[in-house]
């Protein structure tokens, strides 16, 4: 009887055979902004996780900040390795609820693409910049709709796009979306511990005793403390418990003071700042010197906009380049 399905219809059967009550089918999909002709061999969220992973933004994120600006080891975290930290995290608790895995997996491997150079002191640049503000989130969905594929766009599902845009501060529509928005938090606070520890901004031995007796005393142990946690509570009402919840809050304070606003990390910010702000004011005045995608983009929503899409897609290096090639004297040779 098979032998008359697709390999999609097939994959489309098992998940509503095999997944739980909570969980966002692919057949079941809100669609896409545009319709297309289903694909034969893929879900319509396998699908769309293979636009994000071919994309131009995706691949950016491997030169793009986390914490540390432009860090000189090996084994900083970039944004590239805290996506697909957060994607494997977000994973396994997807697997483990029975939940969309495929659909857990788009979402978690785009929610960074609107990300700017040089972490969130670049976003906060371009927020006070940008007449219309700018977050990284609303960005990211701004990206996926209009600004990849050459300006067409990657036309991804509406349950993707969702949990996109509400990765940080809202609530996605799916369960799958709200996973990826506790993943991430859970990913950015250990491996952010990692590498101030590497850094010798602060000690593993630092962290307060009735954080980590409740967390566990290394990354792998409170990563694990978490995700059981909310592997425990079920898929009806995803959430960490009570009293984890709050060890994990107070470990957040922790790292805010400790690190996140720490002057050692963060001396290099204002240099990266006035670098986005000479940017934005060049090519807001020079706009005609930008490439040809967002010369359009600039006629269809304006030249705030564009230069802001401009500027937030560069890699911290390629800002660092078109900065010295536009501010920084080069010496003079005679041949």
């Amino acid at each position: 009887m098979s032998g008359n399905l697709t390999t999609r219809e097939i994959l489309e059967n098992l998940e509503e055979q095999t997944l739980c009550e909570y969980a966002c089918l692919s057949k079941n999909t809100k669609g896409r902004q545009t319709d297309v002709e289903k694909d034969t061999l893929r879900t319509e969220f396998q699908r769309d996780r293979d636009k994000i992973i071919h994309s131009n933004s995706f691949r950016r994120l491997k030169q793009k900040t986390q914490v540390f600006l432009i860090p000189s080891g090996d084994h900083y975290r970039t944004r590239l390795t805290h996506t697909l930290e957060v994607s494997q995290i977000a994973r396994t608790i997807s697997k483990a609820l029975l939940l969309n895995e495929d659909l857990t997996e788009a979402i978690a491997l785009g929610h960074d693409l609107g990300h700017t150079p040089f972490g969130h002191a670049g976003e906060r640049m371009l927020n006070q910049l940008c007449p219309d503000g700018f977050k990284h989130y609303s960005q990211g969905l701004r990206v996926v709709d209009v600004i990849e594929n050459d300006g067409k766009g990657l036309n991804l599902t509406y349950e993707v796009r969702d949990g996109i845009l509400k990765h940080t501060n809202q609530i996605a529509d799916t369960k799958e979306g709200y996973i990826v928005r506790l993943a991430d938090v859970i990913a950015y606070i250990n491996h952010d511990i990692d590498d101030s520890v590497r850094a010798g901004v602060i000690k593993e031995s630092d962290l307060p005793c009735e954080i980590t007796e409740i967390l566990g005393h290394s990354k792998s142990e409170r990563i694990t403390t978490l995700v059981s946690s909310i592997i425990s509570n079920g898929a009806c009402d995803i959430k960490i418990s009570d009293n984890i919840k709050e060890a994990h809050e107070k470990l957040h304070k922790f790292m805010f003071e400790s690190v996140y606003t720490n002057p050692l990390c963060k001396s290099e910010e204002a240099k990266a700042q006035d670098m986005i702000s000479k940017l934005y004011e060049h090519f807001y005045k020079h706009s005609e010197k930008m490439p040809e995608l967002y010369r359009k983009l600039a006629e269809k929503y304006g030249i705030d906009r564009a230069v802001c899409d401009y500027v937030a897609g560069m890699t911290d290096s390629y800002a660092i380049n078109v900065f010295s090639n536009l501010f920084i004297p080069v010496g003079w040779e005679r041949f």
